[in-house]
């Protein structure tokens, strides 16, 4: 049902069912908030998107309060801009006055809104907050003195990713976002996706910068650097430069990579073309011994933490084959290692990744061989971009270089990694053709196309039909797996990722207020998967000599031991 509403002395279309604030929005209104969040049950907690309703005495919080067509509505009334103002004031009162080096400066809520409400002066003096930062974890600085109590990381938490990390405690002016027990993350269930990051309209939760190493292992001449990155960071990093949403700059971000003194540089697609096959191949394996599926995929860090914590009993079920960051980390200090005829100690593995979690999977005890670790630091997407202007590279005036040998050659299937579904999208390319010698028909996978959490296919293969899911946002993830255990649901193949849409979403990417970032990130992918000319991971030519030259049998014993891992149960704080 529509009807008209009055709203600044105009009329607008309401539809019955939504709230105030979604009436405003879908009418070209902007009204401040800092706790409402997109697809989540309205709470009305920070006030700060509160209109003026004729014949109410109060000013109403707009994002939670249904429309009627009787509304008379003032969005912007002197007394509405005025309490918008002293809300701003207050969390201001105690905030720490360090925007000049903050994180988020230039790209924080909270600043943008005393910018735009004309804030020029502490007007409310308050008590400094005395918490600590907390930099315990791998992947995520907190810094509650930064915190606004929007709780948009306690619901992220707890309703996309079924961790429940952070909560509430205390009361009144002595209340605080805290973890369980107040632990510090490290030894919280965090399972370092990132989310929580994005969700975050100021500094209180970030990534942790690994400058340091870098730029250590750049003025130490024995060492050699490697770089790899993601094909999601070649469709994002763009954003951070001006350069068109979805824009695929790989070739610049070599280029970019070895100005700042790499001096080898890899697209980590090429790794996943080698992930394919070997899970294939434990596929085809399970298959004929009729164990351990069905085959759940293995390449979000955040996703085998969150089993590790939770839900043990799946392990067995997960695929042992190593993900693209790691199987590339694995080669560069074994393979290219020897065809450099240098050792191992002596070369520093850079992997730069759209994943907060990143961080934690290239620290594990399980990625290491003889004491090395086959990545030594992390960057996310937003690090790579500040670590470029920090070396004063105008990327608009850099030619596209490619990648370096022996791993410059990559697939499409390798480029769909970065999306939820693609994983599973590729890794059925391969399948079919090894089960029927012909080329997948991509008009039978719409569905892994589509922008739902949950995508479902059936799909023929010769003389057997295979039932596969990809799902992306761990709470959806959890719902699928116990209709596994139930046994009301049967699969061949679960494609798990924990960000909702998979890595173009991932906790280290460009924090964007574009509604349509994902889609444009997401059209890059699908664009690098028309473009270029090989569509199956087994096609790729380099990946060919890799086997042929040095592991010798996809699924042998060489491959195995380079390309493959174990992962084992972990207590979680409610056990300890």
């Amino acid at each position: 049902m529509v009807f008209n509403i009055e709203v600044n002395n105009r009329l607008l279309q309401a539809r019955q069912g939504e709230t105030i604030l979604m009436a405003l929005r879908r009418n070209g209104i902007y009204v401040p908030t800092l706790c409402n969040m997109k697809d989540y049950t309205p709470t009305g907690a920070c006030r700060m998107c509160v209109v003026e309703i004729e014949g109410k005495a109060n000013l109403t919080p707009s994002c939670s309060f249904l429309v009627e067509d009787w509304m008379k509505i003032s969005t912007h009334s002197p007394r509405v801009l005025q309490a918008r103002k002293t809300i701003v004031e207050l969390l201001l009162s105690n905030h720490p006055d360090d925007c000049l080096y903050c994180e988020r400066n230039g790209n924080c809520e909270l600043q943008v809104l005393a910018e735009n409400l004309n804030i020029r002066e502490r007007r409310i003096p308050g008590k400094k907050s005395a918490l600590k930062i907390d930099k315990s974890s791998p992947g995520i600085v907190r810094d509650p003195a930064k915190c606004i109590l929007c709780g948009r990381c306690v619901r992220i938490c707890e309703e996309m990713q079924a961790v429940s990390c952070f909560d509430f405690s205390n009361r009144g002016s002595d209340l605080i976002i805290a973890t369980a027990m107040a632990k510090p993350l490290n030894f919280s269930n965090c399972i370092n996706c990132g989310q929580c990051v994005m969700a975050c309209p100021t500094a209180a939760l970030t990534e942790k910068i690994q400058f340091e190493e870098i730029s250590d292992a750049l003025h130490r001449p024995e060492k050699m650097l490697v770089a790899q990155y993601s094909p999601t960071v070649s469709v994002s990093l763009a954003e951070e430069f001006g350069f068109k949403g979805g824009k695929d700059i790989n070739g610049i971000i070599n280029a970019a990579l070895r100005k700042i003194g790499f001096k080898k540089v890899y697209e980590s697609s090429f790794a996943a073309d080698v992930n394919v096959l070997e899970m294939a191949e434990e596929f085809f394996r399970r298959r004929e011994k009729g164990e351990n599926l069905p085959l759940i995929t293995g390449d979000c860090p955040a996703w085998i933490k969150y089993a590790e914590q939770f839900i043990p009993e799946f392990l067995s079920y997960i695929t042992t084959v190593k993900s693209p960051q790691q199987i590339t980390g694995s080669l560069i200090k074994t393979w290219i290692s020897d065809k450099e005829k240098i050792n191992p100690s002596d070369i520093f593995s850079v992997s730069i990744m759209p994943c907060t979690a990143k961080k934690f999977e290239g620290q594990r005890v399980e990625m290491t061989r003889k004491g090395i670790s086959d990545i030594d630091t992390v960057l996310t997407t937003r690090e790579l971009a500040r670590l470029i202007r920090l070396h004063g590279i105008d990327i608009e005036q850099l030619e596209p270089e490619p990648s370096d040998a022996p791993m410059e050659g990559v697939s499409s299937s390798g480029k769909l990694f970065g999306t939820s579904g693609g994983v599973l999208e590729s890794l059925l390319r391969t399948i079919y053709y090894k089960s029927t010698g012909a080329e997948l028909d991509d008009t039978k996978l719409p569905k892994l196309r589509n922008n739902k959490a949950v995508r479902e296919v059936q799909l023929n293969i010769g003389n057997a039909d295979l039932n596969v899911i990809a799902v992306s946002g761990i709470s959806h993830a959890i719902r699928i797996l116990e209709e596994v255990r139930t046994g009301k649901k049967q699969y061949d193949i679960i494609e798990i990722m924990a960000c909702p849409g998979g890595c173009i979403a991932g906790g280290g990417q460009p924090v964007s207020f574009d509604p349509d970032f994902k889609a444009k990130r997401i059209q890059g992918i699908y664009n690098a998967d028309k473009q270029l000319e090989l569509h199956k991971s087994q096609d790729n030519p380099y990946v060919k000599e890799l086997y042929q030259m040095t592991l010798g049998e996809i699924g042998g014993h060489k491959a195995h031991s380079l390309l493959h891992t174990h992962y084992h149960g972990r207590k979680r704080i409610t056990d300890q």
